[in-house]
């Protein structure tokens, strides 16, 4: 006598293993593509300078420029504290009134500021502080005929030397 077993009832595709085993690399494919794509798009690549060409032909300009600074001995330090630049300086000529500090971010051109400085009564260069993010910048010393630089950390209250 021959017992009969009974027929297995198709399992749906859904419940099989292997057409999630299949699906699974092009799903991970479009998931990683989605993901970089929304890295790329998320933030605007800023140039380094909007006209390099220019820039570039005023390099020399800009190197007179430190040449000018050497040749006046010129020394001096930038501290930001209570919410103000100071800036000191010693020179073997005159210095202007006035002279211009630029804060440059080592990468967003948008976070860059430029603030005027004025001498007060006891010959230190001072002005308001803009908002600066935490971190290092590259710092800037102009006048008309010369300019001094320095990298400041905003997170250390100690002054910085303005190298020529």
């Amino acid at each position: 006598m021959t017992t009969m077993t009974p027929a297995l009832a198709p399992v749906p595709w859904f419940r099989q293993p292997w057409p999630w085993l299949l699906a699974s690399g092009p799903l991970a494919v479009v998931l990683a593509g989605g993901f970089t794509m929304a890295l790329a798009f998320g933030g605007a690549d800023g140039l380094v300078s909007d006209d390099y060409y220019r820039e570039g032909l005023a390099i020399n300009r800009d190197l007179a420029r430190e040449r000018a600074a050497r040749a006046m001995a010129l020394d001096g330090t930038v501290a930001l504290r209570d919410g103000r630049a100071h800036v000191t300086l010693t020179a073997n000529a005159p210095l202007p009134d006035r002279l211009m500090l630029v804060f440059a971010h080592p990468t967003r051109v948008g976070e860059d500021r430029s603030i005027a400085l004025a001498r007060d009564a006891s010959g230190e260069w001072n002005a308001p502080l803009p908002p600066l993010a935490s971190g290092r910048w590259r710092v800037q010393l102009r006048s008309r005929d010369w300019r001094v630089d320095a990298l400041i950390d905003t997170r250390k209250p100690a002054p910085v030397r303005l190298v020529p």
